[in-house]
């Protein structure tokens, strides 16, 4: 093999698996593939239209990201789920956003307040549920629009593994919410909320917004956690 067949034979795995890690990993945060469930290779493979070997490389991604299990020399499962963990999940979401929140604000320049306002901007117009009447039914673009303004607010803290750290424990608690089910989450004014955070975090008032962030997580944690 030539060394750009090669190189070509590379991209084209790496591929192939960030495929089918993405496939996997939506399927359980939305909770297509329930906690404890078995994940066999060949059956992954069938799901996704994906060879095993980039089916394998995913698997082991993934429990990297606390969302698979590895077991012994028996494969992968959905990793399992409990109030401790998601206890454990929350607590540590508070204190490193907390602080990623409290780094940007020191650090963050106009271009950064910039992007947490159109990030702001764009979820609010986008409705939160879609379905029908007293259905609480997630509206897809709004839960990527929403995870995109909670990274906006922390984009500026300087710690790229901080970020990742974040990011991790923002797709669990997501996890958790759509595991718990939807039809009696409480009715929030989640756009007042978010826009209380911005405006505490725009006028650099640290204390205020890092207090404002973790009661809006915790006012999610505490219907979890039933």
């Amino acid at each position: 093999m030539s060394l750009i067949s090669a190189v070509e034979s590379d991209e084209n795995t790496g591929s192939l698996t960030s495929r089918a890690y993405n496939n996997l990993r939506e399927d359980i945060i939305e909770g297509k593939l329930e906690p404890g469930t078995k994940l066999k290779v060949e059956e992954l493979r069938k799901r996704y239209g994906i060879g095993a070997s980039p089916v394998r490389e995913a698997l082991s991604l993934l429990t990297s990201d606390g969302l698979v299990d590895r077991i012994d020399q028996r494969g992968f499962r959905v990793a399992i789920v409990s109030k401790e963990d998601f206890a454990d999940i929350l607590k540590a979401r508070c204190w490193l956003e907390e602080r990623a929140l409290r780094e940007s604000i020191k650090n963050g320049d106009t271009e950064w307040e910039e992007s947490v306002v159109l990030a702001f901007y764009r979820l609010s117009r986008e409705p939160r549920s879609i379905g029908s009447e007293g259905a609480f039914l997630t509206n897809p673009d709004w839960e990527n629009l929403h995870k995109t303004f909670h990274q906006k607010l922390i984009a500026a803290c300087g710690s790229p593994i901080l970020l990742e750290f974040c990011d991790r424990l923002y797709d669990q608690n997501v996890r958790y919410r759509n595991l718990a089910g939807s039809a009696s989450y409480p009715r929030r004014d989640s756009q007042l909320e978010h826009e209380h955070i911005m405006q505490a975090t725009l006028d650099r008032a640290e204390d205020l917004a890092a207090t404002r962030l973790v009661d809006h997580y915790r006012q999610t944690g505490k219907f979890l956690e039933k």
